[in-house]
């Protein structure tokens, strides 16, 4: 959740969050929240990305201080970059309200995604796109994460809008 993280754009970094309703699929189709995050697997970069969300949405600023790497950076659909401190900062606006959650769930209802990861040594890219335009025309958002010290860690993300 990653950066144009404010509602609507902040929606498309959220997107990692296939749904907040019903469970968390990580990439292997299994429940995201019960797949072990230091494996160096899809369903635990998909778990990550999805505790990701979840901690920007809840305002755990420990657990993604942790996790965002300190080079860390997104850049927005319109190009301009967000800092890891501008992301723990909002993120910490977000605790103790669901009023983010709320903004996130109604936005997800309306803009299915699926995603992609792939993984070359220690590093892993996972992808969301719009299943309509299909993963090559409707990428949305790509992360980033490379797997240091037993973990995944973020290290860059990229937001795009789709055009014709």
């Amino acid at each position: 959740m990653r950066h144009d993280r404010y509602i609507p754009q902040a929606c498309l970094l959220l997107l990692t969050a296939l749904t907040l309703a019903g469970p968390a699929l990580a990439a292997d189709g299994g429940d995201a929240r019960h797949v072990d995050e230091t494996a160096r697997t899809a369903a635990a970069v998909t778990a990550v990305d999805h505790h990701w969300m979840e901690a920007e949405i809840n305002g755990d600023t420990s657990w993604l201080n942790r996790m965002l790497l300190p080079e860390y950076r997104s850049i927005g659909s319109s190009g301009r970059a967000t800092s890891r401190a501008a992301i723990l900062a909002h993120a910490a606006k977000n605790r103790y309200s669901d009023k983010m959650k709320r903004k996130v769930e109604a936005w997800l209802k309306t803009h299915p995604t699926k995603s992609t990861v792939v993984i070359r040594g220690n590093t892993a890219i996972i992808s969301f796109y719009d299943p309509t335009r299909g993963a090559q025309k409707g990428v949305l958002s790509s992360d980033i994460f490379v797997y240091e010290g037993g973990h995944w860690h973020a290290l860059y993300s990229q937001h795009s809008k789709i055009s014709d």
